[in-house]
């Protein structure tokens, strides 16, 4: 696939660069190349970032970081075997439990929350940082929910970090997660208290809290641009035209077609008549109820 010009490999963690190091130096450039297209598809367009981080497994299987890479790739694309394949093979080069959580998620994926729910309970949790553990108790939860045990997922999210008021990277989707357990519950007042404070603490829109909110509120948000085509649509009012100047055109035809004819018979003079007659009641009823409409204003 083709690399962009301005993407020159030099983007990638440093951490990455050194791991790439081992390659020629030639091979570790397309390599890096690959994986910062992989970084900077994968929300976008993770169908492509896949197609990148295969280019960059085919050039280097035995770096941890490219499994890893391939791994988050498949994971955006829910082929959560292929992922959990790459991630224990990230894990097996590094000895690192960074990717724990994550891999816990991918057998949520493949239907076995049980599973998840045994790696939640693991020796490798404890080692875990605090954005780990946090992670892992947002998978766990999930993994109850999957088993329709939502008082035992809402329980599972009330943690010191939930209740702390300091703002974290994880706050907005814990406090999401919260209000969401706690919605499905049937809990809606509380439910709504835990999407107002994910709003709080979502300042890069990590997560859809402020439509959550609005939805609980009545909220209805319309589309300008279907408004704006909706008005393209619509007929162009014509000016008003009243049954007075319809008779003086109708007249104004009649007139026309007698010209034509060359012709001035007694039944087109009766029907002139006729319409005169008809004009002028229309324009004495006119009359009449605009001095009905005056005196009702007086009135």
């Amino acid at each position: 696939m083709p690399i962009p010009e301005d993407v020159t490999g030099e983007e990638i963690d440093k951490d990455v660069r050194q791991e790439l190091m081992s390659l020629p130096k030639g091979l570790a450039e397309d390599v890096s190349k690959n994986l910062v297209m992989v970084a900077r598809l994968i929300d976008e367009d993770p169908e492509a970032a896949y197609a990148y981080s295969k280019i960059a497994l085919r050039l280097a299987s035995r770096v941890a970081a490219v499994r890893e890479a391939a791994g988050f790739a498949a994971y955006a694309n829910q082929k959560y075997s292929e992922a959990l394949a790459e991630f224990r093979a990230a894990r097996r080069m590094t000895g690192s439990v960074d990717l724990w959580p994550v891999m816990a998620d991918c057998e949520r994926g493949l239907g076995r929350p049980e599973k998840a729910l045994e790696m939640a309970g693991a020796a490798e949790v404890h080692k875990l940082d605090k954005a780990g553990q946090v992670e892992m108790r947002l998978v766990a939860a999930g993994a109850r929910r999957d088993m329709d045990q939502l008082d035992a997922a809402i329980v599972t999210l009330q943690s010191p970090e939930l209740a702390s008021n300091s703002v974290q990277p994880w706050t907005a989707r814990l406090r999401y997660a919260y209000a969401d357990a706690l919605l499905a519950a049937g809990r809606e007042d509380e439910a709504r208290e835990w999407f107002a404070k994910a709003v709080e603490s979502d300042k890069d829109g990590s997560t859809d809290a402020s439509d959550r909110l609005a939805e609980m509120d009545g909220v209805e948000f319309v589309d300008a641009f279907v408004e704006d085509e909706d008005d393209d649509d619509e007929v162009e009012p014509q000016d008003d035209v009243s049954v007075v100047d319809e008779l003086d055109d109708e007249d104004e035809d009649d007139d026309i077609e007698d010209e034509d004819d060359g012709e001035d018979d007694g039944e087109d003079d009766d029907e002139v008549e006729a319409a005169a007659e008809t004009k002028e009641d229309v324009v004495k009823e006119d009359v009449l109820f605009k001095e009905e409409d005056e005196d009702d204003d007086k009135n």
